[in-house]
């Protein structure tokens, strides 16, 4: 019998190619993101070329009740999820106090709340099912705190610190839920949190959304808590834990500020 995977945010960057990879192995895919004609065409692409079945959910995640009234369609499809991926977020750069409130608000609806709602509506189901894998995607940002980045890196240290927590309720009843924690990743996230020329990514060369992806996917199946994408990253997530805080912060805002 088949298997589900519903993934939020999957129009573009590590969601298609999470994706993508679920759909190579045969998945059928629920996609939920705000584009309604990209995720027609992708449905038109998965199922034409893989024989899956792929239901799509034209949805803003950040307005209140959105993980609500998905969870509640696909009961209504009758369609029960066996892998749940929160990839839906975003991040945007500048100094706090002078942030667009609205935006920051949006974030943590999405990177905090609708992920939380999410992952506690299925994970029930799964819990009842013993069986069942969810993925929610932080980020190196959760290891510190982030001026300039300030509610991104909380809401990602939010959904390292939730994910972990709630993988240890649920693993002795056959559930996980692993952190993916990528870095500076070649995707359209840069574009969005007006990160061109930080040093975070200026002159980098970075890894691509597929090759986090499928690091992601092997991590999930595995079963993994956390799972952070590369050496450099890997060893700089945790160097943090001994350093002095002041001076993971002033590092932290080297690489997030823009080169002038």
């Amino acid at each position: 019998m088949k298997k589900t995977a519903l993934i939020t945010g999957a129009s573009s960057g590590i969601g298609l190619e999470l994706a993508k990879i679920h759909a190579s192995k045969g998945d059928n895919l629920v996609l939920v993101a705000r584009s309604t004609n990209k995720l027609e065409e992708l449905k038109n692409d998965f199922e034409k070329n893989h024989g899956i079945s792929v239901y799509i959910i034209g949805k803003d995640l950040s307005l209140p009740n959105a993980a609500a009234e998905v969870y509640e369609e696909l009961k209504g499809q009758n369609i029960a999820i066996d892998y749940l991926i929160n990839n839906a977020g975003f991040g945007d750069s500048g100094l706090f106090f002078d942030s667009n409130w609205k935006k920051q608000e949006q974030m943590i609806n999405l990177n905090i709340t609708a992920l939380s709602h999410f992952t506690r509506l299925f994970i029930k189901d799964m819990v009842v099912r013993k069986s069942g894998k969810i993925m929610n995607i932080a980020s190196t940002a959760s290891f510190q705190p982030g001026p300039t980045m300030a509610v991104y890196c909380a809401s990602k240290a939010y959904v390292l610190s939730f994910s972990e927590a709630v993988n240890n309720e649920v693993k002795e009843f056959g559930v996980t839920v692993t952190a993916l924690c990528p870095g500076a990743t070649t995707s359209g996230f840069q574009a969005a949190a007006s990160l061109e020329g930080s040093n975070l990514f200026e002159g980098k060369k970075l890894p691509t959304a597929q090759e986090v992806a499928k690091f992601g996917y092997k991590a999930m199946m595995k079963g993994k808590a956390v799972a952070i994408h590369g050496f450099m990253n890997t060893l700089m997530a945790n160097s943090s834990r001994f350093s002095p805080r002041f001076i993971v912060v002033k590092i932290a805002r080297m690489i997030l500020e823009k080169k002038n």
